[in-house]
């Protein structure tokens, strides 16, 4: 309960104006400043007058502005000091507070040459003080050391307020910078959510429109061929819901989502009976020595090939397309060629063709789009480099 309250306090001087608080000090150092003139005294002692206790009062007044201008303010007390001691010579003090905190404060808050500067010129006024009060060695080292400890204080107190300030200013910076990368991260993963969803949802929506158009053709001329046909879609919509439910199940934190593996190139086989299954003829080749790969480049194969297929079926009005898997000793090509139309069927900016050139990038390779060999048709050629030993 009591750090907590001593906690509050402290926020509540730090929030303070500056002002308040260096009149604050100012009724401070008048308090034990007045000590003197109400203590009992030694009749031998100087007499403690009005008068000499205003021109103390009128000493300590400069440290309302300590902070604004604290030379002027130091000035101004080594001014009343000397009045006092040269005009009323009143009771003395044990030390000279004032004084102190002014130097604290250059020392603090003045730019170095001022500081030397004021330096400089207290030790010539601390040496002629001296001279006139007792000019003993004693009163000498004492006043060089008090006020060279305030000094040496307002110092240490400026380079910890500058190391807070460095820290709290890097604490800043990293926030931001952990700000940025959380936003960027999620930026990333949007991205990679949407081409998922795309991917999954124009592939199965496009294969379900060619078979659903196709439906009705097949019942007037081909009746036993037209359970085939639905099935198909059936089997479209269902595959694209597991995958989304999966995409999706990701996305709820409150939930425990299945987490599906992704589809890999085992599954391209289904994935070209199903556009077989809407009329076009798919033809599926890997050469080279096939192997292993991550399970990360699987996945981007099979989307690869996955969009390139929905665009075919969507834009190319082809009869037939080749997908070829080719290993190198370094790198991996995926191609897909089409028979149809092609630079015009999908566009080069279309989502899918975009996404295709991130996932791409994604694995350090790179993604090309255009005619096929012979100038006909449309082809897309993914290649992607190869870790040594997979």
């Amino acid at each position: 309960m009591t750090g907590g309250l001593g906690e509050r306090l402290r926020e509540r001087v730090a929030r303070a104006d500056p002002r308040w608080q260096d009149v604050g000090m100012t009724l401070l150092v008048q308090a034990a400043t007045t000590i003197p003139f109400v203590v009992p005294r030694d009749p031998e002692d100087s007499p403690a007058t009005w008068a000499a206790y205003l021109l103390t009062t009128l000493g300590n007044l400069p440290l309302v502005w300590r902070r604004r201008a604290p030379t002027a303010a130091l000035l101004g007390v080594i001014a009343a000091g000397y009045l006092y001691r040269t005009v009323l010579d009143g009771p003395g003090q044990p030390l000279p507070y004032a004084g102190l905190i002014c130097v604290y404060s250059i020392a603090l808050l003045r730019p170095p040459r001022e500081r030397l500067a004021v330096g400089a010129a207290l030790v010539v006024v601390i040496f002629v003080s001296v001279g006139l009060n007792t000019g003993t060695a004693r009163e000498l080292l004492f006043a060089l050391f008090v006020f060279a400890s305030a000094f040496a204080l307002g110092r240490l107190q400026a380079t910890r307020l500058a190391y807070t300030e460095a820290a709290l200013d890097r604490a800043a910076q990293l926030e931001r910078a952990n700000r940025i990368e959380a936003e960027q991260a999620a930026a990333r993963e949007r991205a990679r959510i949407a081409r998922e969803m795309h991917d999954i949802l124009s592939h199965a929506v496009s294969i379900m429109i060619v078979q659903a158009e196709a439906g009705p053709v097949t019942v007037r001329r081909a009746p036993e061929r037209a359970e085939a046909a639905f099935e198909a879609i059936a089997e479209t919509g269902r595959d694209a819901m597991a995958q989304l439910r999966t995409i999706l199940g990701v996305l709820r934190a409150e939930e425990a989502a299945p987490r599906a593996p992704q589809p890999g190139i085992g599954e391209l086989p289904a994935l070209v009976d199903r556009v077989r299954a809407s009329g076009l003829a798919v033809s599926y080749e890997r050469t080279g020595e096939v192997r292993e790969l991550p399970a990360a480049l699987e996945a981007t194969v099979h989307r690869v090939v996955q969009e390139a297929l929905t665009n075919v079926v969507k834009h190319a009005g082809a009869t037939a397309v080749d997908i070829r898997l080719e290993y190198g000793a370094r790198e991996l090509a995926v191609r897909v060629t089409d028979d149809g139309r092609g630079a015009t069927g999908g566009g080069a900016g279309g989502h899918g063709l975009i996404g295709i050139r991130e996932r791409a990038a994604a694995h350090g390779g790179t993604a090309w789009t255009g005619p096929g060999e012979d100038g006909r048709g449309f082809t897309v050629l993914v290649t992607s480099p190869l870790e040594v030993g997979n």
